[in-house]
């Protein structure tokens, strides 16, 4: 396979195929109360943070901090949904093309703040070498291994960014990227541990994209990647797509070789002194 398609392919494989994987072991959506998926027509796994229990006995706030795929879909009648809640901010970490291909069309005179970077999204360390040109899946399984960790460096600037807005209280706060699954994955990830909710549970979030992320949601800007990707076997195709725990597992390993492990890291390369992470946790847990 040519290296540039197969590189193509790559970034097409962060944002969908036309098929979802499934794990076998998710946990249970949260009660009807309280909505762990946003009732969206054209939501791309759109998840309330809230209700999650932190070590110290707290509960996230619900309503307050949402994770997304793509809001490209979303209709006027989910727009109005989200009006309702007081969506204030919404970082965006879709790099340029994504965000040209997929715009959101918030109304006019009602949109929230939305910070964003411009980039492209380098994702040849998707691209494993093998002897017959098409990855296996243990080789697409450990690229995403090796790639995740790289997320937290990649995006550390617009990370720090949606924990200064969280820290200035600029909430209902969301936070994207096309699938909602990985960049926005690894924030997720970020934000809950910083409210001290156990990384079991951490994890168990990260997982539920396996559930709710809808592949047939995304706009495909390559015809070329989108044909080469339906030619990848079954279980490669899953590799790729799949929120598989070992991948943002791979970020918590990597956090725990920092000094101090999780804490220092959230300290030394987040900006998260002891005295903001109580705000945080005083904000957005009860």
């Amino acid at each position: 396979m040519h290296s540039r398609l197969l590189a193509g392919l790559a970034a097409a494989l962060l944002i969908g195929s036309p098929a979802t994987p499934v794990f076998a072991d998710q946990p249970k959506v949260a009660a009807a109360a309280h909505q762990r998926v946003l009732p969206l027509q054209g939501g791309q796994n759109f998840r309330d943070l809230g209700g999650y229990k932190t070590a110290s006995g707290r509960t996230v706030r619900w309503g307050v901090l949402f994770r997304s795929g793509s809001m490209h879909f979303l209709t006027p009648a989910d727009y109005a949904y989200l009006g309702k809640l007081g969506i204030r901010t919404v970082c965006d970490f879709r790099d340029t093309r994504e965000r040209a291909t997929e715009p959101a069309q918030w109304p006019s005179g009602k949109a929230p703040r939305v910070f964003f970077d411009d980039y492209a999204l380098d994702a040849s360390v998707l691209i494993p070498a093998s002897a017959s040109g098409v990855p296996t899946a243990a080789e697409a399984q450990a690229a995403f291994i090796k790639f995740y960790p790289q997320l937290l460096q990649t995006f550390n600037g617009q990370y720090r960014r949606m924990f200064g807005e969280l820290l200035a209280g600029r909430v209902p706060l969301a936070f994207n990227c096309t699938a909602g699954k990985d960049r926005t994955g690894v924030a997720a990830a970020l934000v809950l541990t910083a409210l001290g909710v156990p990384r079991a549970t951490v994890v168990e979030d990260y997982a539920l994209s396996n559930r709710y992320f809808d592949p047939t949601k995304v706009v495909r800007s390559s015809s070329g990647s989108a044909a080469a990707f339906a030619k990848l076997p079954p279980d490669v195709m899953r590799a790729y797509l799949a929120a598989d725990p070992r991948y943002i597992e791979a970020v918590f390993a990597a956090m725990d070789a920092h000094k101090d492990g999780v804490d220092g890291y959230l300290r030394d390369e987040l900006g998260l002194t002891s005295a903001n992470r109580r705000l945080l946790v005083a904000r957005y847990t009860r």
